[in-house]
């Protein structure tokens, strides 16, 4: 673990990221032109992509994952330099990078081929033992704290600033209070949102996923199998990555996924702090709709209050 070199202010989002479109046959182009040993290999859409990445099937063996927007592109280098060296000291498989690729066929940026990993996304329903997938994850984000931040990748604009100060998010949130008055209790969320704005860090780094969220986390036969999707990695603040306690977790979960990374009341009141951001966002992005989302949102506000007002 290291000191972390802390930024002087709170960071700037910038603007909305514009996303770009891309299809199979512009990846078929991109891979015949710059990998054609691979050419001949079929090329077909990820059921359940991601929106941060456009991803496809290459063969049976491998997927192609490019990133929507400009933005998100800055993570690609980073995930070719630091997974390789991260996996071998994980408890459970990444995805390592095969082969990095450039702009071409009218796509503009930078994009990657994995080694394809099966499994399916995590929800409640398909978890068999609560405590037991808890633990697990438990455990994966123990081994990866323990990997040496000294020379890791700092928060900044590849990674949202997750790791960063939660105040880069606060006006996204105070927003959010704004446009759900009258929907939930915006008085508690206001409460619980201070609380976590102002729990202290010992600004030691170390490393953090920075998007442990039920798509990024693969079940196979109702146990953990595989974590993904590591573009918002980097060294600092590791309380981003508890909000899954929060959104996916149960609560005896929950309290073994805690007690087995030995989180102190400061980072788990800022992880709570994450996970009443992104569900309040949603909350307000899912306004009115009443579907899955926005039911899946209001739960975990609702969760978010029961167990901060049990203290």
């Amino acid at each position: 673990m290291q000191r972390g070199c802390r930024l002087s202010s709170t960071p700037d989002l910038g603007p909305r990221p514009q996303r770009v479109t891309v299809d199979a046959e512009q990846v078929r182009r991109l891979v015949g032109d710059q990998f054609p040993q691979w050419a001949c290999l079929p090329v077909r859409p990820v059921a359940e992509s991601g929106w941060d990445n456009i991803t496809f099937h290459l063969g049976d063996t491998m997927v192609a994952r490019l990133p929507s927007a400009a933005a998100y592109a800055l993570a690609v280098d980073k995930e070719h330099r630091w997974l390789p060296a991260l996996g071998p000291r994980l408890p459970l498989p990444i995805p390592v990078p095969l082969a990095q690729g450039d702009p071409g066929a009218g796509y503009p940026f930078p994009w990657s081929i994995y080694r394809w990993l099966d499994g399916e996304p995590a929800n409640v329903d398909r978890i068999s033992d609560p405590v037991r997938f808890a633990l697990d994850l438990a455990g994966f984000l123990a081994a990866l704290q323990s990997v040496d931040a000294a020379s890791g990748p700092q928060p900044g604009k590849h990674n949202w600033f997750r790791g960063a100060t939660l105040r880069t998010y606060d006006a996204q949130t105070q927003c959010a209070f704004t446009a759900l008055d009258g929907h939930i209790d915006v008085g508690l969320a206001r409460e619980i949102w201070r609380t976590a704005l102002n729990a202290p860090w010992d600004e030691v780094d170390v490393w953090f996923h920075g998007d442990v969220a039920p798509g990024n986390l693969l079940l196979d036969g109702g146990e953990l199998a595989a974590v993904i999707d590591f573009g918002t990695c980097g060294v600092g603040d590791p309380s981003c990555d508890m909000a899954i306690a929060w959104t996916l977790l149960t609560a005896d979960g929950s309290q073994a996924f805690r007690e087995r990374l030995a989180v102190d009341q400061a980072t788990w009141a800022r992880g709570r702090g994450w996970a009443l951001w992104k569900a309040l966002i949603t909350c307000v992005q899912t306004l009115g709709r009443c579907d899955e989302e926005e039911a899946n949102a209001r739960r975990v506000v609702a969760r978010i209050y029961s167990e901060y007002s049990a203290g």
